[in-house]
């Protein structure tokens, strides 16, 4: 019988500067310092709160992947309980060693432990890898988080408005501008 190389514990706050590394692609895109500060002071409210956790796995002593784990509900307007793995995230050189499934596993756990009838997750839209292991292991798709900029929300709104009141010079002007950009939009999207 083989032992296995993975090991979970649950993070401290000595693992900031490695959760910064592991959640690299999924945290505030600000200098290595900052994102630091930034993890110090996730793990210092998840240290406080009764519904969070986060889970560092090791494979063979060294830290290899981590979750962060929430017990919540479905949605702000589904209030089914639901704990969530967020991130769950295992470094490249560790991959395929079993460590995202004993990530996924320490939810699951924890679901069960409290209760809960549902596991929920999200993986990176552009990780083919992280999203076939989900499907793999059973979680289907429930939404999509679908995210811009302001700026570019705003611009697109004002682009796609149309004036209330057809009168007056200034307002055709911002509706012949706006179909103008609508125009540039499609022809670079389709170019």
């Amino acid at each position: 019988m083989t032992r296995s190389q993975v090991s979970l514990r649950a993070a401290t706050a000595d693992d900031a500067t490695r959760l910064a590394e592991v959640w690299g692609d999924v945290i505030r895109r600000v200098d290595a310092e900052e994102r630091v500060a930034d993890m110090t002071a996730v793990l210092a409210a998840v240290a406080e709160s009764t519904d969070q956790r986060i889970v560092v796995a090791e494979y063979d002593g060294q830290f290899a992947g981590a979750v962060h784990l929430q017990a919540t509900t479905m949605s702000a307007l589904n209030l089914e309980p639901v704990v969530r793995a967020l991130s769950p995230h295992v470094l490249p050189e560790f991959r395929r060693h079993g460590v995202g499934s004993a990530l996924m596993d320490a939810a699951v756990q924890w679901a069960e432990e409290l209760g809960i009838g549902h596991v929920a997750t999200a993986a990176v839209a552009g990780s083919r890898d992280a999203n076939r292991f989900m499907a793999r292991i059973a979680l289907g798709p429930y939404a999509v988080l679908r995210v811009a900029t302001t700026h570019a929300v705003r611009a697109r709104l004002t682009a796609h408005r149309r004036p209330a009141i057809a009168s007056g010079g200034r307002q055709l002007t911002q509706v012949l501008a706006a179909r103008r950009s609508m125009r540039r939009s499609r022809a670079a999207a389709e170019g």
